[in-house]
Parts: C-alpha cells; structure tokens; sequence
C-alpha cells in the first residue's frame, strides 16, 4: 500500500502523539485503561493515518471504511487517533471520563455520532462488524469496496461468543473483514495463557476458515504487509494478530498486566510516564 520510509517516520510521529495524548488523558481523568491503549497506537496510528478510506469533515461518508473497536476499555487510543485525525479537538481529550463529557470510558456513539459503534462488554464487536460486512454484501449486491476492521483483545477470546461469530465469518467468506487481535498477553488478572490459555491460536483461526498472519504490532511494515495481503484474499475473511508490547513506550510499565486497567498517580509514576513519552512539564 505504498508505505515509504518517509510515510513509517511520519506514523512514527503520529504514534509518538497518541500516545503522550492517552498518558496526559489518563492522568487528568485519574482513572482508565493503560497498558492496551499504548499497545495499540502504532496499529491505530497505521490505520487513520495510511489504510483506512475516511474523510474527518465527512464522518457519515457513505463509501468510508467501518472500524469497530471491540475491547472498548481502550478507548483512549481510539479517542486519541481521533482527534489528531481532526475529527475533534485535541483539547477535548483532557475531558475523558468527566461527567457530561463525549469521552466516556467506553465508546458511546449517541455521544461521539462519528463512532461507528458503542461497545463495552467484550466479544460483541466482531460480531457487529460481521453484521455491518454482510449488510453490504446484501446492499449492494457485491463487493462495495468497502473494508471492515474489528480490532479486538486476546483477552476477549475467552469469549464464547466471539468465537460463534468467528465461525459464523469464516463460513460467509466475509474478504472485506479484517480482525486485528492485540495478542499482548495479558488482561486484567495475569498471563492470559495462566488464566484461560488461548494457544495454538493460529491454528484455531485457520480452523474455522480465516486467512491469518501474524505481525509485530509495533512494526510499521510488517503491519502494511499483512493488511495489503488481507486485500488480496478473495475467499475467506483475515484475521491479523498483533503482538503488542503492553503499555508500550512506558519502560518502567511495559509487559506488565497490573497496568491493565489503571493510570499512573503517585507522582513517581507520573513523571515516570510523562518523560517516557516526552512531556517533560504539565
């Protein structure tokens, strides 16, 4: 998709951003999700500022591609993406989680109209989106072009009913959906392996009929390889699974999964986050 060496530096910038955004967001809010939000800001980075077909002054564009964000807790990464895509202002950001605020703590499109969903209870999101991909099939008879993206948590495959929904895309040879799975390994009690181990998870996708390539989610490249070849799959849906780094750019709190659902407060961990992302006054 012609990712260039100036186009990686240029998404290395943007990641940069969203990532000091979400720290700043978090420790404003004093509460939120870290770890997979920071995980996920080269991936969310890629797509709203390289692969996705969207327009910020035309939200409601009939022809944009549909991203769902099904493991809602991180929206802060999502919000973040957002608003440095122009869609809102970046100063609203420092608002997550007040109350009357757009940016709830999960994803609310009644608040935010340009969300293409609401979500929170994990393992309903790639079932929206298969519901979204196979009304267009339906609408327009064929391919519209559109793509649609789930972005989804390895925690979250614990599951059932993300895997009935999986079943369900591999049978309807859905080519227009891409699942994106942050395969960091962990969730909010430990090691995902020690709580409900999910391996050999390649070979379940591919079980049920799905296209499948792994990546290194911080790898800009290897990203752009894997959603150009998921274009290129005409028989069966992809499903890319990321492996993320939790809490990525934050050293100190990086792979740790007590940063799961939690921002830095004591002032150690605050200035800890804040030069690791570069912000060296607030």
């Amino acid at each position: 998709m012609s990712l260039n060496q100036d186009k990686i530096h240029l998404l290395e910038s943007r990641a940069a951003a969203i990532r000091r955004s979400i720290v700043l967001m978090l420790i404003e809010a004093k509460s939120g999700h870290l770890a997979g939000a920071l995980g996920m800001a080269d991936i969310f980075a890629y797509l709203y500022f390289h692969a996705l077909k969207h327009d910020p002054k035309k939200p409601d564009w009939e022809y944009r591609d549909r991203l769902v964000l099904s493991n809602g807790h991180i929206c802060p990464a999502l919000y973040a993406t957002m608003a440095h895509a122009e869609y809102f202002p970046v100063s609203e950001l420092l608002t997550l989680r007040r109350f009357g605020s757009r940016l709830q703590g999960h994803p609310h499109r009644d608040f935010l109209p340009m969300l293409e969903t609401s979500s929170g209870p994990l393992g309903s999101g790639l079932s929206q989106t298969i519901g979204m991909a196979l009304a267009d099939r339906i609408d327009s008879g064929r391919s519209s072009g559109r793509r649609f993206y789930c972005l989804m948590s390895d925690g979250e495959l614990d599951e059932g009913n993300s895997w009935e929904a999986i079943m369900l895309a591999g049978r309807e040879k859905l080519h227009n959906l891409i699942a994106i799975v942050d395969r960091n390994n962990i969730q909010i009690d430990g090691n995902t392996e020690d709580i409900m181990p999910l391996n050999p998870l390649v070979e379940k996708w591919r079980s049920f009929k799905w296209h499948v390539h792994e990546v290194n989610g911080h790898d800009f490249a290897d990203i752009d390889r894997a959603v150009t070849e998921a274009h290129t799959i005409h028989d069966k849906p992809t499903v890319i699974i990321a492996h993320t780094i939790p809490s990525k750019g934050i050293p100190k709190f990086e792979g740790k999964f007590e940063w799961h659902g939690k921002p830095p407060t004591t002032p150690d961990d605050i200035k800890t986050a804040l030069r690791a992302v570069g912000v060296h006054t607030i």
